[in-house]
């Protein structure tokens, strides 16, 4: 393992006239530097690399699952995805869970179930509404543990909602299909489902996604079939985020998905205080849009015993809805490896002719693989039913029956089949009556107030790990998983990296400047550099080797801009390495990062739920430099003048000991002024996580200077590095 040790000495580095960096006077090893620049020349292997940003991966893509090779690997995987769903959910930390005041009304009778009306307060002043399904009649003597407690069984419905009803033409097909057995209660799937798990002695619980059924508060179309921006989500700079959707939004981690998440586990809570329901038999099924909250659910919360996540499990489409997709949810992930965090509890599903078709080839033998490596083979499974289009139907419902039946302990007869009963009529299965009238604050101004109060929690969730009370349990625990969650690239391998140069040629201003390229084999990625060498450098040995991050070009040739910075660091330091960012292909507009590759879908979670924000992408490009150079002759320091905050300071963080100082102008930049998500500096999320401040502070205790136009703003940083001891290794200087 590489080590370095903590400089105790910080430089005192200003950006004066042209930004110029005094690096004298630090005590380190000199050692001569080589003449000969051909001898410097790295002979590499053949690589294929290239400096163009990777092609942007849609919901459409290929997800595969790459089991690792031990159950350790496994595990600390697992808790780095379980981080990834929470902190794309808007969950890390969780939001408060308090105990459910839910009002249940209005008993609809069946034989052998009844079915009441439930709505309750998630968060203060948003509502969700459902349907308790409980046994009946016959099925009273069913499901019962010795206590006299049942399994609970939540439902999440899936798009076309929990009252999703099949005309009459429309079931004489599915009969004839074999999707369905009965006219009646098969016109509506979904709560056949429900009847039939109460039958068989659950409680379950079927809740109204955001938009759907007597969700009435933010709208269907909204929620799920949004195609366009309002105008009333471009949020002017120096105002607050107020809506869903919008920049400032997104930058807090705060979505449709999100709520929904939540939203199902309040349900999940709900149903689990039920004095009737078994604490240590819950289970979750659903389909569709269900299923993804079902994989969502499992990833979250650790109560659920046994599951059945059906149509969503593919290394296919991951979910084309607004309401399936969220910043960082499955960025160098998917579905399948998603569904594994259930691992190695009961999981099942099936596979139909839709985007789950190859499971039984892709994605399922990976299941398989890892539950007998966690020595539960058994405890997952996947049944073909091709036959049959996307579906919760019968069939598979069957199935799903069978698997609770068994890792439940219904003890119940199998196969289990369906008996009919008449459907529930919308009025039965309607929550909102004139006794019990609907919420009357909906739309924009509901938004406003669910992220008033997301703010407000996460803020006060927050409140030891940010700012000036701060402390070192609170920031590690918290803040530095999200952190390297947002910027996930780690310091490669010095064996994984190589440099080449080209022939040197003179630079007008007379210093020799000699053009290569890092690769970096593990992404593929050559990142142009350029040697400058000073003229006076002749017979003089640097006692470092300064990395200068280039975040602009001349507009003429798109070389590094000269400059009086660039001039006077090279002045100083003999020999630089400009790490050429500025000439490193966005596919987009100055300025920009690359669009949305869905412009049909306008939200950021198409882009950036598969996709490396540019930052990040950057910050890696900076690490496979830093890297790169740990072999040369001397230690290593990074400087980055104004332009290139956004990732240099993340990439200071992630390099920790073996960059012997950091000097980074920030000017001023803050993540939360930015108002478009394709800004080449947007990240999702960093604006909860502390923004700049937090980047600083991950950086401790290694040597870090910061130029901006103020110190009062860096109390995280602050703190953090007198919690770790090392005050004297952070300075401030002022940006000019």
């Amino acid at each position: 393992m590489r080590t370095r040790p903590i400089v105790k000495h910080v430089p005192n580095s200003v950006f004066g006239n042209g930004l110029a960096v005094l690096l004298a006077g630090m005590v380190l090893v000199s050692v001569a530097l080589p003449r000969d620049l051909q001898a410097e020349e790295t002979k590499l292997e053949e690589t294929v690399a290239s400096e163009d940003l990777p092609d942007l991966k849609t919901l459409d893509g290929h997800f595969p699952f790459d089991v690792p090779e031990s159950r350790e690997q496994w595990e600390s995987r697992a808790e780095q995805l379980r981080t990834r769903v929470a902190m794309a959910t808007g969950l890390h930390p969780m939001l408060p869970r308090p105990p459910i005041q839910a009002t249940i009304h209005s008993v609809v009778k069946r034989d052998g179930f009844q079915v009441e009306k439930v709505y309750f307060e998630s968060l203060p002043g948003h509502f969700v509404t459902g349907l308790l399904f409980r046994p009946a009649g016959e099925s009273l003597s069913r499901g019962l543990n010795a206590d006299g407690k049942r399994p609970g069984v939540l439902n999440p419905h899936g798009h076309g909602g929990r009252m999703m009803r099949n005309d009459a033409d429309r079931m004489k097909a599915l009969i004839a299909n074999g999707d369905e057995l009965y006219m009646e209660s098969g016109s509506l799937p979904k709560l056949a489902r429900c009847a039939t798990l109460a039958r068989m002695g659950c409680v379950a619980f079927i809740y109204d996604m955001v938009g759907y059924a007597d969700s009435v508060q933010l709208g269907y179309e909204f929620a799920h079939r949004r195609h366009e921006t309002r105008e009333e989500e471009v949020v002017p700079a120096g105002s607050d985020p107020e809506l869903f959707f919008s920049t400032p939004a997104d930058a807090r981690l705060q979505s449709i998905l999100g709520l929904q998440t939540y939203n199902a586990l309040r349900s999940f809570d709900f149903l689990a205080s039920l004095g009737d329901v078994d604490p240590n038999r819950l289970a979750v099924t659903g389909g569709s849009g269900g299923g993804t909250q079902t994989i969502l659910l499992d990833a979250l919360e650790p109560r659920i015993m046994a599951s059945f996540p059906n149509g969503m499990v593919s290394t296919s489409m991951q979910g084309g809805c607004a309401c399936e997709n969220a910043c960082l949810l499955r960025i160098g992930t998917g579905n399948v490896e998603l569904a594994a965090l259930m691992a190695p509890k009961p999981m099942g599903m099936t596979a139909a002719d839709d985007w789950t078709i190859k499971m039984m080839s892709d994605g399922y033998p990976e299941l398989k693989q890892l539950y007998s490596m966690m020595g539960q083979s058994e405890n997952v499974l996947c049944e073909s039913v091709v036959q049959f289009k996307h579906n919760y139907n019968y069939v598979t419902r069957r199935i799903m029956y069978g698997w609770m039946n068994e890792h439940l302990g219904l003890g119940l007869e199998t196969p289990i089949v369906e008996t009919d009963f008449p459907a529930i009529t919308d009025e039965e299965g309607a929550v909102w009556d004139d006794e019990h009238p609907a919420p009357t604050q909906r739309g924009p101004q509901h938004e406003k107030s669910v992220l008033s109060w997301w703010d407000q929690q996460s803020e006060r969730l927050l409140a030891d790990c940010l700012g000036q009370s701060a402390t070192a349990a609170g920031f590690d625990e918290t803040i530095r998983p999200a952190l390297a969650t947002l910027f996930d690239l780690p310091l490669p391998e010095t064996s994984g990296v190589s440099v080449k140069f080209s022939e040197p040629v003179q630079h007008e201003s007379g210093a020799t400047v000699v053009s290569g390229v890092v690769v970096d084999r593990a992404r593929r990625r050559e990142i142009p550099i350029q040697k400058w060498i000073a003229k006076s450098a002749q017979d003089v040995s640097p006692p470092t080797t300064v990395l200068w991050v280039q975040a602009t070009a001349q507009e003429s040739t798109g070389e590094p801009e000269w400059s009086a910075a660039l001039a006077d660091q090279l002045e100083q330091s003999k020999v630089l390495i400009v790490i050429d960012i500025a000439s490193m292909p966005t596919d987009a507009e100055a300025g920009k990062q690359r669009t949305n590759p869905q412009p049909r879908r306008a939200s950021a979670a198409f882009t950036y739920g598969y996709n490396r924000p540019l930052p990040a992408t950057r910050c890696g490009d900076v690490l496979a430099v830093i890297s790169a150079f740990q072999n040369s002759p001397g230690d290593v320091t990074l400087v980055a003048p104004q332009g290139a905050a956004a990732y240099a300071l993340p990439a200071a963080a992630i390099a920790g000991p073996f960059l012997t100082e950091a000097v980074i102008d920030v000017n001023g930049f803050r993540f939360a002024d930015l108002r478009h998500q394709d800004d080449e500096s947007f990240v999702p999320g960093i604006v909860k996580y502390g923004d700049v401040d937090a980047l600083a502070a991950w950086r401790a205790p290694y040597a870090l200077t910061i130029h901006d136009s103020s110190d009062e703003a860096w109390a995280t940083a602050k703190a953090i590095y007198q919690t770790r001891d090392a005050s004297d290794q952070v300075q401030w200087r002022a940006s000019e």
